[in-house]
């Protein structure tokens, strides 16, 4: 959600930390927003000063690659100061709570928090107990609102458009704060979303949220116009989720043969790190449907518009920072 009540204007409150209570607008102010920043990365010199004198820290108590880079790189793009805390190695590391480790970064005058963690809430409570912005980048089963705006983003880009557009989440739901970011997000703006997994890999419940189940992946295939891949979170399970990843591929994987059966062209997208041969064939993640790199792409035009919104930028600023005449696709 965004912690704090929007302004008429549709501007962000202090924090961001979820999707499932955005609205529609809102969701769309943060699309609008990334696309004159995506302009941002293609010049010589890829920078501006919108956040120039501003001092984030990405605070990541799990493991991460494209996420921590993908702020980095889209904080450094707006000319913020950045620092890079990781569990290993830190005070974390000798049993400092998440609360102190915050408030000795604000003894320090840090503006904006960006916090990857196991526990689910963790960026809530913390966005509570601190007056710098907080950024969900992650937080146990619950929410990866940023991941989930870069694959809205990623699909308006190619489709035009998010209404009545048909997702299918495949894959590992269960354990995917992807997933549920997705949902949320997905149905504000006007799509139809369905889930497709073994059922030892789908919540309780999951047809609550307005979605449609699919047992099988042909299925799927056969509805969707986008597929969006989870992998296996083979490290949130003990056992007894699936047979084995080879019977895994085979019946669940979205191999090429399977979409070759499609009645039509889908779009393949997949928020990474990828098992190839495990929820994904290589020819399918390689393929000319697959956007996978475009997410990646629009991961840092997405992180950079909620960074300069929750920073106080305007939309308008940041629509001038694009060179005249250029159009959304």
């Amino acid at each position: 959600m965004i912690h704090g009540a929007p302004r008429a204007d549709l501007s962000l409150g202090k924090d961001l930390l979820g999707l499932e209570h955005l609205s529609a607008q809102q969701i769309e102010l943060i699309l609008d927003t990334a696309e004159p920043f995506k302009e941002v990365s293609e010049r010589a010199i890829k920078k501006v000063p919108a956040l120039h004198g501003k001092t984030i820290v990405n605070l990541f108590y799990e493991a991460s690659t494209r996420t921590r880079i993908s702020f980095e790189f889209a904080e450094k793009r707006l000319s913020a100061d950045t620092v890079n805390i990781a569990a290993s190695g830190s005070s974390i590391e000798k049993g400092e709570s998440l609360v102190d480790t915050a408030r000795n970064l604000e003894a320090m005058r840090i503006d904006m928090v960006v916090v990857r963690h196991p526990a689910s809430g963790a960026p809530k409570f913390l966005a509570e107990r601190i007056p710098s912005n907080v950024i969900n980048a992650g937080d146990g089963w619950h929410e990866h609102p940023t991941q989930g705006l870069l694959d809205l983003l990623s699909i308006r880009d190619k489709r035009g458009t998010l209404a009545g557009c048909k997702v299918c989440i495949c894959g590992d739901i269960l354990h995917s704060r992807v997933a549920r970011s997705n949902i949320w997000g997905l149905l504000k703006v006007g799509a139809e979303v369905a889930v497709c997994g073994p059922r030892s890999l789908l919540p309780l419940g999951i047809e609550e949220l307005g979605v449609h189940v699919f047992r099988r992946p042909e299925e799927a295939i056969e509805w969707a116009d986008v597929l969006n891949v989870l992998r296996l979170q083979l490290e949130r399970m003990v056992a007894g989720y699936i047979p084995s990843l080879g019977e895994y591929y085979r019946v669940y994987g979205i191999t090429q043969q399977r979409l070759d059966r499609a009645p039509k062209d889908l779009l393949i997208l997949h928020p990474g790190p990828m098992n190839r041969g495990v929820e994904i064939d290589s020819k399918v993640a390689d393929g000319p449907h697959s956007v996978i790199l475009h997410q990646v792409t629009n991961g840092i035009a997405i992180r950079m518009a909620i960074l300069y919104l929750l920073a106080g930028g305007s939309p308008r600023s940041a629509q001038a920072a694009r060179p005249a005449g250029e159009d959304r696709a």
